[in-house]
């Protein structure tokens, strides 16, 4: 027992880093849920049209994290090892990257944005306007935009507080933002306090302005906070990095950008898939994927609990104590999911009645989110180990284990399934989804080889 489960000082340290993370997730995803609703609030089209776009902008988001995290490893590692020029030097690196990719999505966003978009557009049963869903997502796209780069900021000052050990100030941006970003959404989409309907272009609005207030909260607290910041002195003096430190963090940031574009892509993918089944699925998966995302918060904010604990016991050097505690989260995090799965699967029935949609629309959810949280404790135990792997620096292997699983063996077994059988969307998802079993197996065993034992901090100097 003592392997698997920690002392009160272990359960103290995990909580006052994974609770902050989880608030902040959980309000954003419940914002999201909220958003959700009142969009789906104006017609199924709506909805669909938003689901799309917010799709791309998916693939976007975790570009973006993908691109920084690899400069995040080494962060949280000079934080362990009381480092803060090395912290400055992995916060420009964050930056470049930020700013580039945002600007490629952007191109790729506003000359290609209809046929991206047109992509998931197929006839189903009900006869729903593929047309309409195509304009109301061009408008939101046109709008959505603004929030991209401020969005990759955020990204780059938030994470690089989190992994040195400040979790509650992106917190309560978060918490703000999302305030903000409600309230706005309420009077800009249904036409408050005097101000037109705006509809879906509201929605965008909203989302944009909520995004230059968070991030204005979290650099003013960060610069106005120097002495527990002490890494941000001197930041911009020199835009300089350190070619060897820019070639570590290459060389293990590549696969991380890469797995995680590939990853969303790919999810991008299964998604193209399903909606093969017609623009009732792509509303279903809207629904179900906004209200699991809630639910999912429980392993998101375990992976990043993980990344942040391990990270700084390897850059440490406490190699032992390292893998002793990296068990304990994951079985914390397995028993954390099951139990938050089995509430999911006691509300699935419920929380799509309260969208203004079709029945069969409805239906197709609940069945969504029912497969989904019965898969809750396999995803806690893949997404630890993920987490795992990359706070050692084995981001090649974490970019097989990931992205090379989703588009070696996930998408040809949906593409197969789409588009050259007649079988429904339920066990289609079904089949795709209890692929990822072959993925626990495989974490297990990379896990328990110890190979992600390692402390790059004496490697990038």
């Amino acid at each position: 027992m003592r392997r698997f489960f920690g002392n009160r000082d272990f359960y103290r340290r995990l909580f006052a880093v994974m609770i902050p993370i989880l608030i902040q997730n959980v309000i954003t995803n419940f914002v999201s849920l909220l958003d959700n609703i009142m969009v789906g609030k104006l017609g199924t089209e709506q909805m669909s049209g938003v689901a799309i776009v917010n799709q791309l902008v998916f693939v976007f988001a975790l570009c973006i994290f993908g691109g920084i995290s690899g400069a995040g490893i080494f962060t949280t590692q000079f934080y362990g090892s009381h480092d803060d020029e090395g912290i400055r030097h992995t916060i420009r690196v964050k930056i470049y990257i930020a700013l580039l990719a945002t600007a490629l999505f952007m191109a790729a966003f506003i000359f290609y944005g209809d046929r991206l978009i047109s992509f998931f557009l197929h006839e189903g049963e009900e006869g729903l306007d593929l047309a309409a869903t195509l304009d109301f997502g061009k408008q939101y796209m046109s709008i959505i935009l603004i929030q991209m780069l401020p969005f990759a900021l955020m990204q780059v000052y938030s994470g690089t507080l989190r992994e040195t050990g400040e979790t509650v100030v992106p917190m309560v941006a978060g918490i703000v933002a999302i305030c903000v970003n409600l309230g706005l959404n309420y009077v800009l989409i249904f036409g408050k306090l005097g101000l037109p309907a705006m509809g879906v272009v509201g929605a965008a609005i909203a989302t944009g302005v909520a995004r230059f207030v968070e991030l204005g909260i979290v650099v003013i607290w960060t610069h106005t906070h120097k002495a527990r910041c002490t890494f941000i002195k001197g930041l911009y003096s020199s835009m300089r990095v350190p070619r060897a430190l820019l070639g570590r963090i290459a060389a293990r940031g590549t696969p991380l950008l890469l797995n995680e574009v590939l990853w969303a892509s790919g999810m991008t993918m299964l998604n193209q898939c399903y909606s093969e089944r017609g623009l009732e699925v792509v509303s279903a998966i809207s629904i179900s994927s906004t209200v699991s995302n809630l639910f999912f918060c429980s392993f998101f904010a375990m992976g990043s609990t993980v990344s942040i604990m391990v990270g700084q016991l390897l850059g440490a050097g406490e190699f032992e104590k390292a893998v002793d505690e990296d068990r304990k989260l994951v079985t914390f995090s397995v028993l954390l999911c099951t139990a938050t799965g089995m509430v999911m699967a006691a509300l699935a029935p419920l929380i799509p009645q309260i969208y203004n949609t079709t029945d069969t629309v409805k239906a197709i959810a609940c069945d969504l989110l029912i497969v989904s949280a019965c898969m809750m404790p396999m995803d806690a135990f893949t997404n630890a180990s993920y987490f795992t792997l990359r706070s050692g620096g084995k981001t090649f292997i974490t970019f097989l284990f990931d992205s090379g699983f989703v588009w070696c063996v996930c998408v040809p077994v949906a593409f197969v399934l789409s588009r050259f059988t007649g079988i429904p969307i339920l066990p289609m998802f079904i089949i795709v989804r209890c692929l990822d079993l072959i993925k626990c197996v495989i974490g297990f065993i990379l896990i328990k080889k110890r190979k992600w034992v390692h402390n790059l901090t004496l490697e990038a100097k």
